[in-house]
């Protein structure tokens, strides 16, 4: 499937920003699962590309001049193939071990993750884990937050595709299994707030460094939906924008993100606005 994508960020201040720093995880790269035939990145100043520890392409812009306002934008076309499977060689397995704050797992995610991985890491069991994540954690949009971690989610019993993925995190480590986070993108016409995704990858393969994606959100494996920004030990490792920020005030974000199939007509799918004070 071709996708064309567009994903447009705009800042708005209510007061003079001074200076700004963000860091951008937002170009899909080639893989067994994608091509990617053109991307740009734009951003109010220059863009400086890095690999982060991850493998991903990263870019880093900053500005220090008083301004009232700011957009990020990324977009292009990427041709998916519906395979799950990937064969990446390019990180330490063994990093996709390690806890962290957002993927602590309690004995309740232990035992969670024991009872579906005991005998062995394959396609069924990786399902039948991301069922009982779903089953538990149901899809609640509201009901958490970016700084919410997977206890928290599992004891509220509702979140969202990350919340899903910090779950899922926690059970697979939990019991040595490898795990890592995917931050990307979900076409879907009929359900325009889930554009912006996650799902996980899991390692089933360790000796060829063979992973599986699996969408827990949606029940199924990663397919010709899905295109892939990201990878790292969770959210906040990945995220498609993050930043800091001195001066503007109250900011107001307003996110567009626009994906169709090649040729057919644009129709924005996914809306968001969001207003947040400066931090004390």
């Amino acid at each position: 499937m071709k996708l064309t994508i567009q994903h447009v960020t705009h800042y708005d201040y209510s007061a003079p920003l001074q200076y700004a720093l963000q860091s951008l995880c937002l170009t899909p790269q080639a893989s067994a699962h994608q091509t990617v035939h053109e991307w740009t990145v734009t951003a109010p100043a220059p863009l400086h590309a890095q690999r982060d520890g991850y493998g991903n392409l990263a870019h880093t812009w900053s500005l220090a001049r008083r301004s009232y306002g700011s957009a990020v934008r990324a977009g292009g076309t990427v041709e998916t193939h519906a395979s799950p499977w990937l064969v990446d060689k390019g990180t330490p397995i063994q990093l996709y071990l390690r806890s962290t704050r957002l993927t602590v797992a309690d004995e309740q995610l232990k035992a969670l993750g024991r009872v579906h991985l005991a005998d062995g890491v394959t396609e069924d069991s990786a399902m039948a884990l991301a069922q009982a994540v779903l089953q538990r954690v149901r899809y609640k949009p509201g009901a958490t937050h970016v700084q919410t971690t997977a206890l928290e989610a599992w004891e509220q019993g509702g979140g969202v595709c990350q919340d899903h993925a910090h779950v899922y995190l926690a059970a697979c480590r939990a019991n040595g299994v490898p795990a890592r986070y995917v931050s990307g993108y979900f076409y879907a016409p009929d359900a325009p707030h889930l554009a912006s995704h996650a799902w996980v990858d899991v390692c089933v393969e360790p000796e060829h460094h063979r992973w599986l994606s699996v969408d827990i959100t949606h029940g199924c494996l990663m397919d010709e939906r899905h295109v892939r920004l990201a990878v790292g030990l969770d959210y906040a490792a990945c995220s498609p924008i993050r930043g800091v920020r001195e001066g503007g005030g109250d900011e107001t974000m307003r996110v567009r993100i626009d994906i169709r199939q090649a040729g057919e007509p644009a129709v924005p799918t996914f809306s968001q606005q969001q207003t947040q004070a400066p931090e004390p």
